[in-house]
């Protein structure tokens, strides 16, 4: 025997992936080797190195992935070193077979209330530019044709452009793409259309906007249960919808009614998210639950659909939203950030689901 006793020998790529195949996938369920998203696997010497492809690169779950892979890794002999680097491929929602796709676009969520006050474009917007900061390619669709927001709540000015292919080109800030009514009309003008209009003119912003290769396009749409979502969930194949309410009685009610139109045309509900949850005293710390609490987890249990989360009021939320800095963007406590990327890793998973059900 010598001095340092018997060098171990390396792992072998069979025992590797016997090891990562105990791995389960916390969310679609199955392993890591059976799914195939274990995308590329290199061993030098006791070094190994393993490339997990995701199914978003918004997903909820990788912290607890990558300690999954280095603890089955761990036990394999004559493994000293582990890196573990993600991926993402965003795997498109092919949904009703009969409907238009967006070309380039892999999925198309809505973001709808049953009442307007509710905070629904600053929720869109803050999931939009949160999916877009983990790494997704992200479009906005401001449909709310009557009170457009994006162009104020994102930054984003000017006029919208004219691409080589004779399309429209979208705005850009904060990474996402911005197309909005806004960019069109007078900032002080009422836009007084009828509903073949406002129809003609979703459908020009979904299909004659040069959107490019996207994971997601957000769609901002206007409160209640009228024409433009009719338009929306008749027109696309809906990747889903994510109903926004605050938690007193009166927004639920409506929110309820959002919920079950989305389910009349055939939309998977991804989630409701309760916006205004509660608010932190700046002074005292105090919390105070102004508009309620808890109503909206109440009601996605009723109800029988995903609760993504809740959002606090804070003051620097809305300060954002008035100079076109996203809560996500801003480091402020009362912004809240963590809490939308939350919401949007929530989302970002949610999405996987209802693609794979729907595969």
């Amino acid at each position: 025997m010598g001095l340092f006793g018997k060098r171990a020998d390396a792992p072998t790529q069979e025992a590797v992936l016997a090891a990562l195949a105990t791995v389960q996938e916390p969310e679609l369920g199955g392993n890591l080797v059976a799914r195939k998203m274990i995308k590329e696997l290199t061993i030098d010497g006791g070094r190994v190195v393993v490339l997990v492809d995701l199914t978003t690169p918004a997903c909820p779950f990788k912290d607890q992935l990558a300690n999954d892979v280095r603890a089955a890794l761990a036990q394999v002999p004559g493994v000293s070193e582990i890196e573990v680097d993600f991926t993402a491929t965003v795997r498109s929602y092919n949904g009703i077979p009969d409907k238009a796709r967006v070309p380039g676009v892999s999925h198309i969520l809505a973001v709808a209330s049953g009442k307007g006050g509710v905070g629904k474009s600053t929720v869109a917007v803050n999931l939009a530019v949160a999916l877009a900061q983990e790494g997704a390619r992200v479009g906005l669709l401001d449909a709310d044709i009557y009170g457009p927001s994006a162009p104020l709540m994102t930054g984003a000015r000017g006029k919208p452009g004219i691409t080589e292919n004779q399309k429209i080109a979208p705005l850009e800030a904060h990474g996402i793409k911005i197309i909005s009514v806004g960019y069109f009309v007078d900032d002080s003008q009422p836009l007084v259309w009828r509903g073949p209009m406002i129809s003609s003119m979703l459908r020009q912003f979904l299909f004659e906007v040069d959107w490019g290769q996207l994971d997601y396009l957000v769609v901002d749409l206007p409160p209640g249960t009228g024409d433009i979502q009719l338009t929306l969930a008749q027109a696309i194949p809906l990747s889903g919808s994510v109903v926004v309410t605050t938690p007193q009685d009166v927004a639920l009610a409506d929110a309820i009614k959002g919920v079950e139109m989305f389910r009349k045309l055939n939309v998977p509900i991804l989630g409701i998210v309760e916006n205004m949850s509660y608010f932190i005293a700046p002074d005292t710390g105090k919390r105070y639950d102004i508009f309620g609490h808890g109503g909206a987890q109440t009601a996605s249990t009723k109800l029988g659909v995903p609760f993504l989360g809740e959002i606090p009021l804070g003051m620097s939320i809305r300060e954002g939203g008035d100079t076109g800095q996203p809560a996500v963007t801003q480091s402020a406590k009362d912004a809240y950030a963590d809490a939308f990327r939350d919401v949007a890793r929530t989302l970002a998973g949610r999405i996987s689901i209802e693609t794979m059900v729907a595969a």
